[in-house]
């Protein structure tokens, strides 16, 4: 076995270039053993393997950095950087993180959970070695996974094309985001391609003039626009690329599943100057049958047994449904009733289970790529022509797309309804995808409506009363993961906005909060003996209901708040501000999401961490009474 005898990159770099493919057979070998009883993203990671020891095989880590896109393309590249063994523990609570992570080691240059950032992070360290003199220092950033569907990519590409800098673009093009990407980049990248014989002439022309000294940096430029022409000459395909438009030199497409040619082609490129793009294609999934066939599944399939590819369903007996799939059901129950309703995602219909509208009305329901702030500023033109629009976005996703959603959709007050999904505590994912912050980023913005329900029922009534509003756009955030009600086909309601619930009365000491929460806040509240605890459902953390918090105030000295979302800002903070606005001091504990990114982990392993589990909730009302 050789991975058993890499601890570093530099072991790798011991062993003969014919010995690669081994070495990547046993690292997929590895990775989907250990992925088939501790869930994790699978297919991406098997379609990077040769990249990845190619990589390390060829450069200098971590002296050299490589900034890995998505980062759930990066496991085989934990496992060739000291993290062998540390692997078994991986996205579980207290071991290492499903994504690149600077404080886990030096070998992750750059924290990366979200797409589309590579590039303009591996540009600012480019530009930074360059600054400092360190000439010699490589910088490569590794895109594919559907991260060229993100606008910021794009950004980061046409700020390359215009500063002096050695960056190295590789194109991981798999055609695949979770599923499969659509627009125009996918059959654009499908299509380029550059012949043989221009490729040879170019590199070869080029390391020449390079020698006689008759090739500098000022006139790569115009060596990249000839070669355009000279490429229209020995290709059937004349039409030039975006990069080379940009006059970043592009090679390929290439095997990204040859290590062995991988090796030879970074060589080459280590050596070539200015920023220039390696397309490599991959197949999502590659080395395992059942998550090359399917690979939205296996993008991230929960446990499997390795040699049937059978998938482990959960035990049996009646569960609540996942609060994605009755947003996806009542989506299109709304969408028959309603013509004017469409729906739009950026890059998760399965995840958010939007595919069960774009199944029956495809016309009616756009996935847009990764691509959160185009999804928001497109659902905003959709309402500006009367249409309603659906925006499933999750939590942390949606921040990436803060400014559409004040500019471009309150600011005109367009009935955009945002669906914030994985709200909360997500799990396993970590920090880089807990929907802690929405309520507090979301809760200062005018003419916005932001409700969470704390059932099934109540997701599909407040869908219904933001599609009958005409109060401008809505968020309605729920969590990740299974509901808590079995029998969610109720009829829908519309609800009064800005009404709460008083679902307990109490005496002197009340329970006030939002969400799913709410069921643990009670199961906390039932174990104290002579309970007169009350407990309230806000159900909006914009508008506050007046009656109800005048009630509160009226009644109860001991205010607990509680949420799954951050404690700063959030809706503890709102009722402690409707307090003081309307002269009462009653005495209040805000519990919720701390000040600081939370670590990854099982859900119930974290809501116990945060105490906000039943037993936290329990022991702190117990210690205040």
């Amino acid at each position: 076995m050789f991975i058993e005898k890499i601890d570093s990159p530099d072991d790798l770099k011991k062993l003969k270039i014919s010995d690669l493919s081994e070495v990547c057979q046993e690292l997929r070998t590895y990775i989907i053993e250990q992925l088939a009883h501790n869930p994790g993203h699978l297919g991406a990671s098997l379609g990077a393997v040769e990249l990845t020891v190619a990589l390390h095989y060829v450069f200098n880590t971590p002296y050299d950095r490589i900034v890995w896109d998505v980062g759930h393309q990066a496991y085989a590249h934990k496992i060739l950087t000291g993290r062998r063994e540390a692997f078994k523990t991986n996205r579980m609570f207290r071991g290492i993180s499903g994504f690149p992570s600077p404080k886990e080691s030096p070998y992750d240059a750059f924290g990366t959970g979200h797409s589309s950032t590579s590039i303009s992070a591996a540009l600012g360290m480019a530009i930074a070695a360059k600054l400092k003199g360190e000439e010699n220092r490589q910088v490569v950033a590794v895109i594919g996974d559907g991260s060229m569907t993100g606008g910021l990519a794009y950004e980061g590409i046409n700020n390359a094309s215009i500063n002096d800098n050695n960056l190295l673009i590789i194109l991981n093009d798999n055609h695949m985001a979770i599923d499969p990407i659509r627009g125009g980049m996918s059959k654009f990248l499908t299509s380029i391609h550059l012949s043989p014989k221009y490729n040879k002439l170019r590199w070869s022309g080029y390391k020449l003039l390079g020698k006689v000294g008759l090739m500098s940096e000022s006139r790569r430029n115009k060596a990249i626009r000839l070669g355009n022409t000279l490429k229209s000459l020995t290709s059937k395909n004349t039409d030039n690329n975006v990069f080379e438009g940009l006059n970043i030199r592009y090679f390929g497409p290439v095997d990204g599943h040859n290590v062995e040619d991988l090796v030879k082609t970074l060589r080459e490129l280590k050596n070539h100057r200015g920023p220039k793009v390696l397309h490599i294609i991959t197949h999502k999934g590659k080395g395992y049958e059942p998550a090359e066939k399917n690979e939205t599944i296996w993008h991230a399939p929960g446990q499997f047994d390795v040699q049937t590819g059978e998938r482990v369903k959960n035990s049996g007996g009646v569960h609540p449904p996942k609060f994605q799939d009755v947003f996806g059901n009542t989506l299109l129950e709304l969408a028959q009733l309603d013509e004017r309703i469409v729906g739009i995602t950026p890059a998760m219909p399965s995840g958010c289970s939007m595919n069960i509208m774009m199944k029956a009305m495809p016309s009616r329901t756009f996935d847009v790529g990764i691509a959160e702030g185009h999804a928001v500023t497109f659902s905003a033109g959709l309402a500006k022509e009367g249409m309603i629009p659906f925006c499933n976005i999750y939590s942390s996703f949606m921040q990436r797309a803060y400014d559409g959603v004040i500019h471009d959709t309150a600011l005109q007050k367009l009935k955009v309804i945002f669906c914030l999904d994985r709200a909360g505590i997500v799990g396993n994912d970590g920090a880089t995808h807990h929907g802690q912050f929405d309520i507090a980023m979301f809760r200062p913005v005018p003419n916005l409506t932001i409700a969470a329900p704390r059932n099934e029922h109540e997701l599909r009534n407040l869908m219904l009363t933001a599609v009958k509003s005409d109060c401008g756009p809505w968020i309605i955030r729920y969590p990740r993961g299974n509901g808590v009600l079995c029998d969610w086909h109720n009829e829908m309601k519309v609800l009064p906005i800005g009404r709460g619930e008083r679902l307990r009365m109490g005496k002197d000491i009340c329970v006030v909060g939002i969400g799913p929460i709410l069921y643990t806040a009670e199961k906390a509240i039932t174990r104290i003996s002579d309970c007169q605890i009350g407990l309230y459902d806000l159900r909006f953390a914009k508008p506050l209901d007046d009656e109800l918090l005048a009630e509160i105030a009226q009644n109860y000295n001991t205010i607990f708040t509680v949420e799954d979302g951050a404690v700063i800002g959030g809706v503890g903070s709102a009722v402690e501000e409707w307090m003081m606005a309307h002269g009462h001091k009653p005495d209040i504990h805000r519990l919720g999401l701390p000040d600081s990114f939370i670590e990854h982990g099982s859900p119930s392993e974290l809501y116990h961490l945060l105490n906000l589990d039943e037993e936290g909730i329990y022991n702190t009302l117990c210690n205040t009474i």
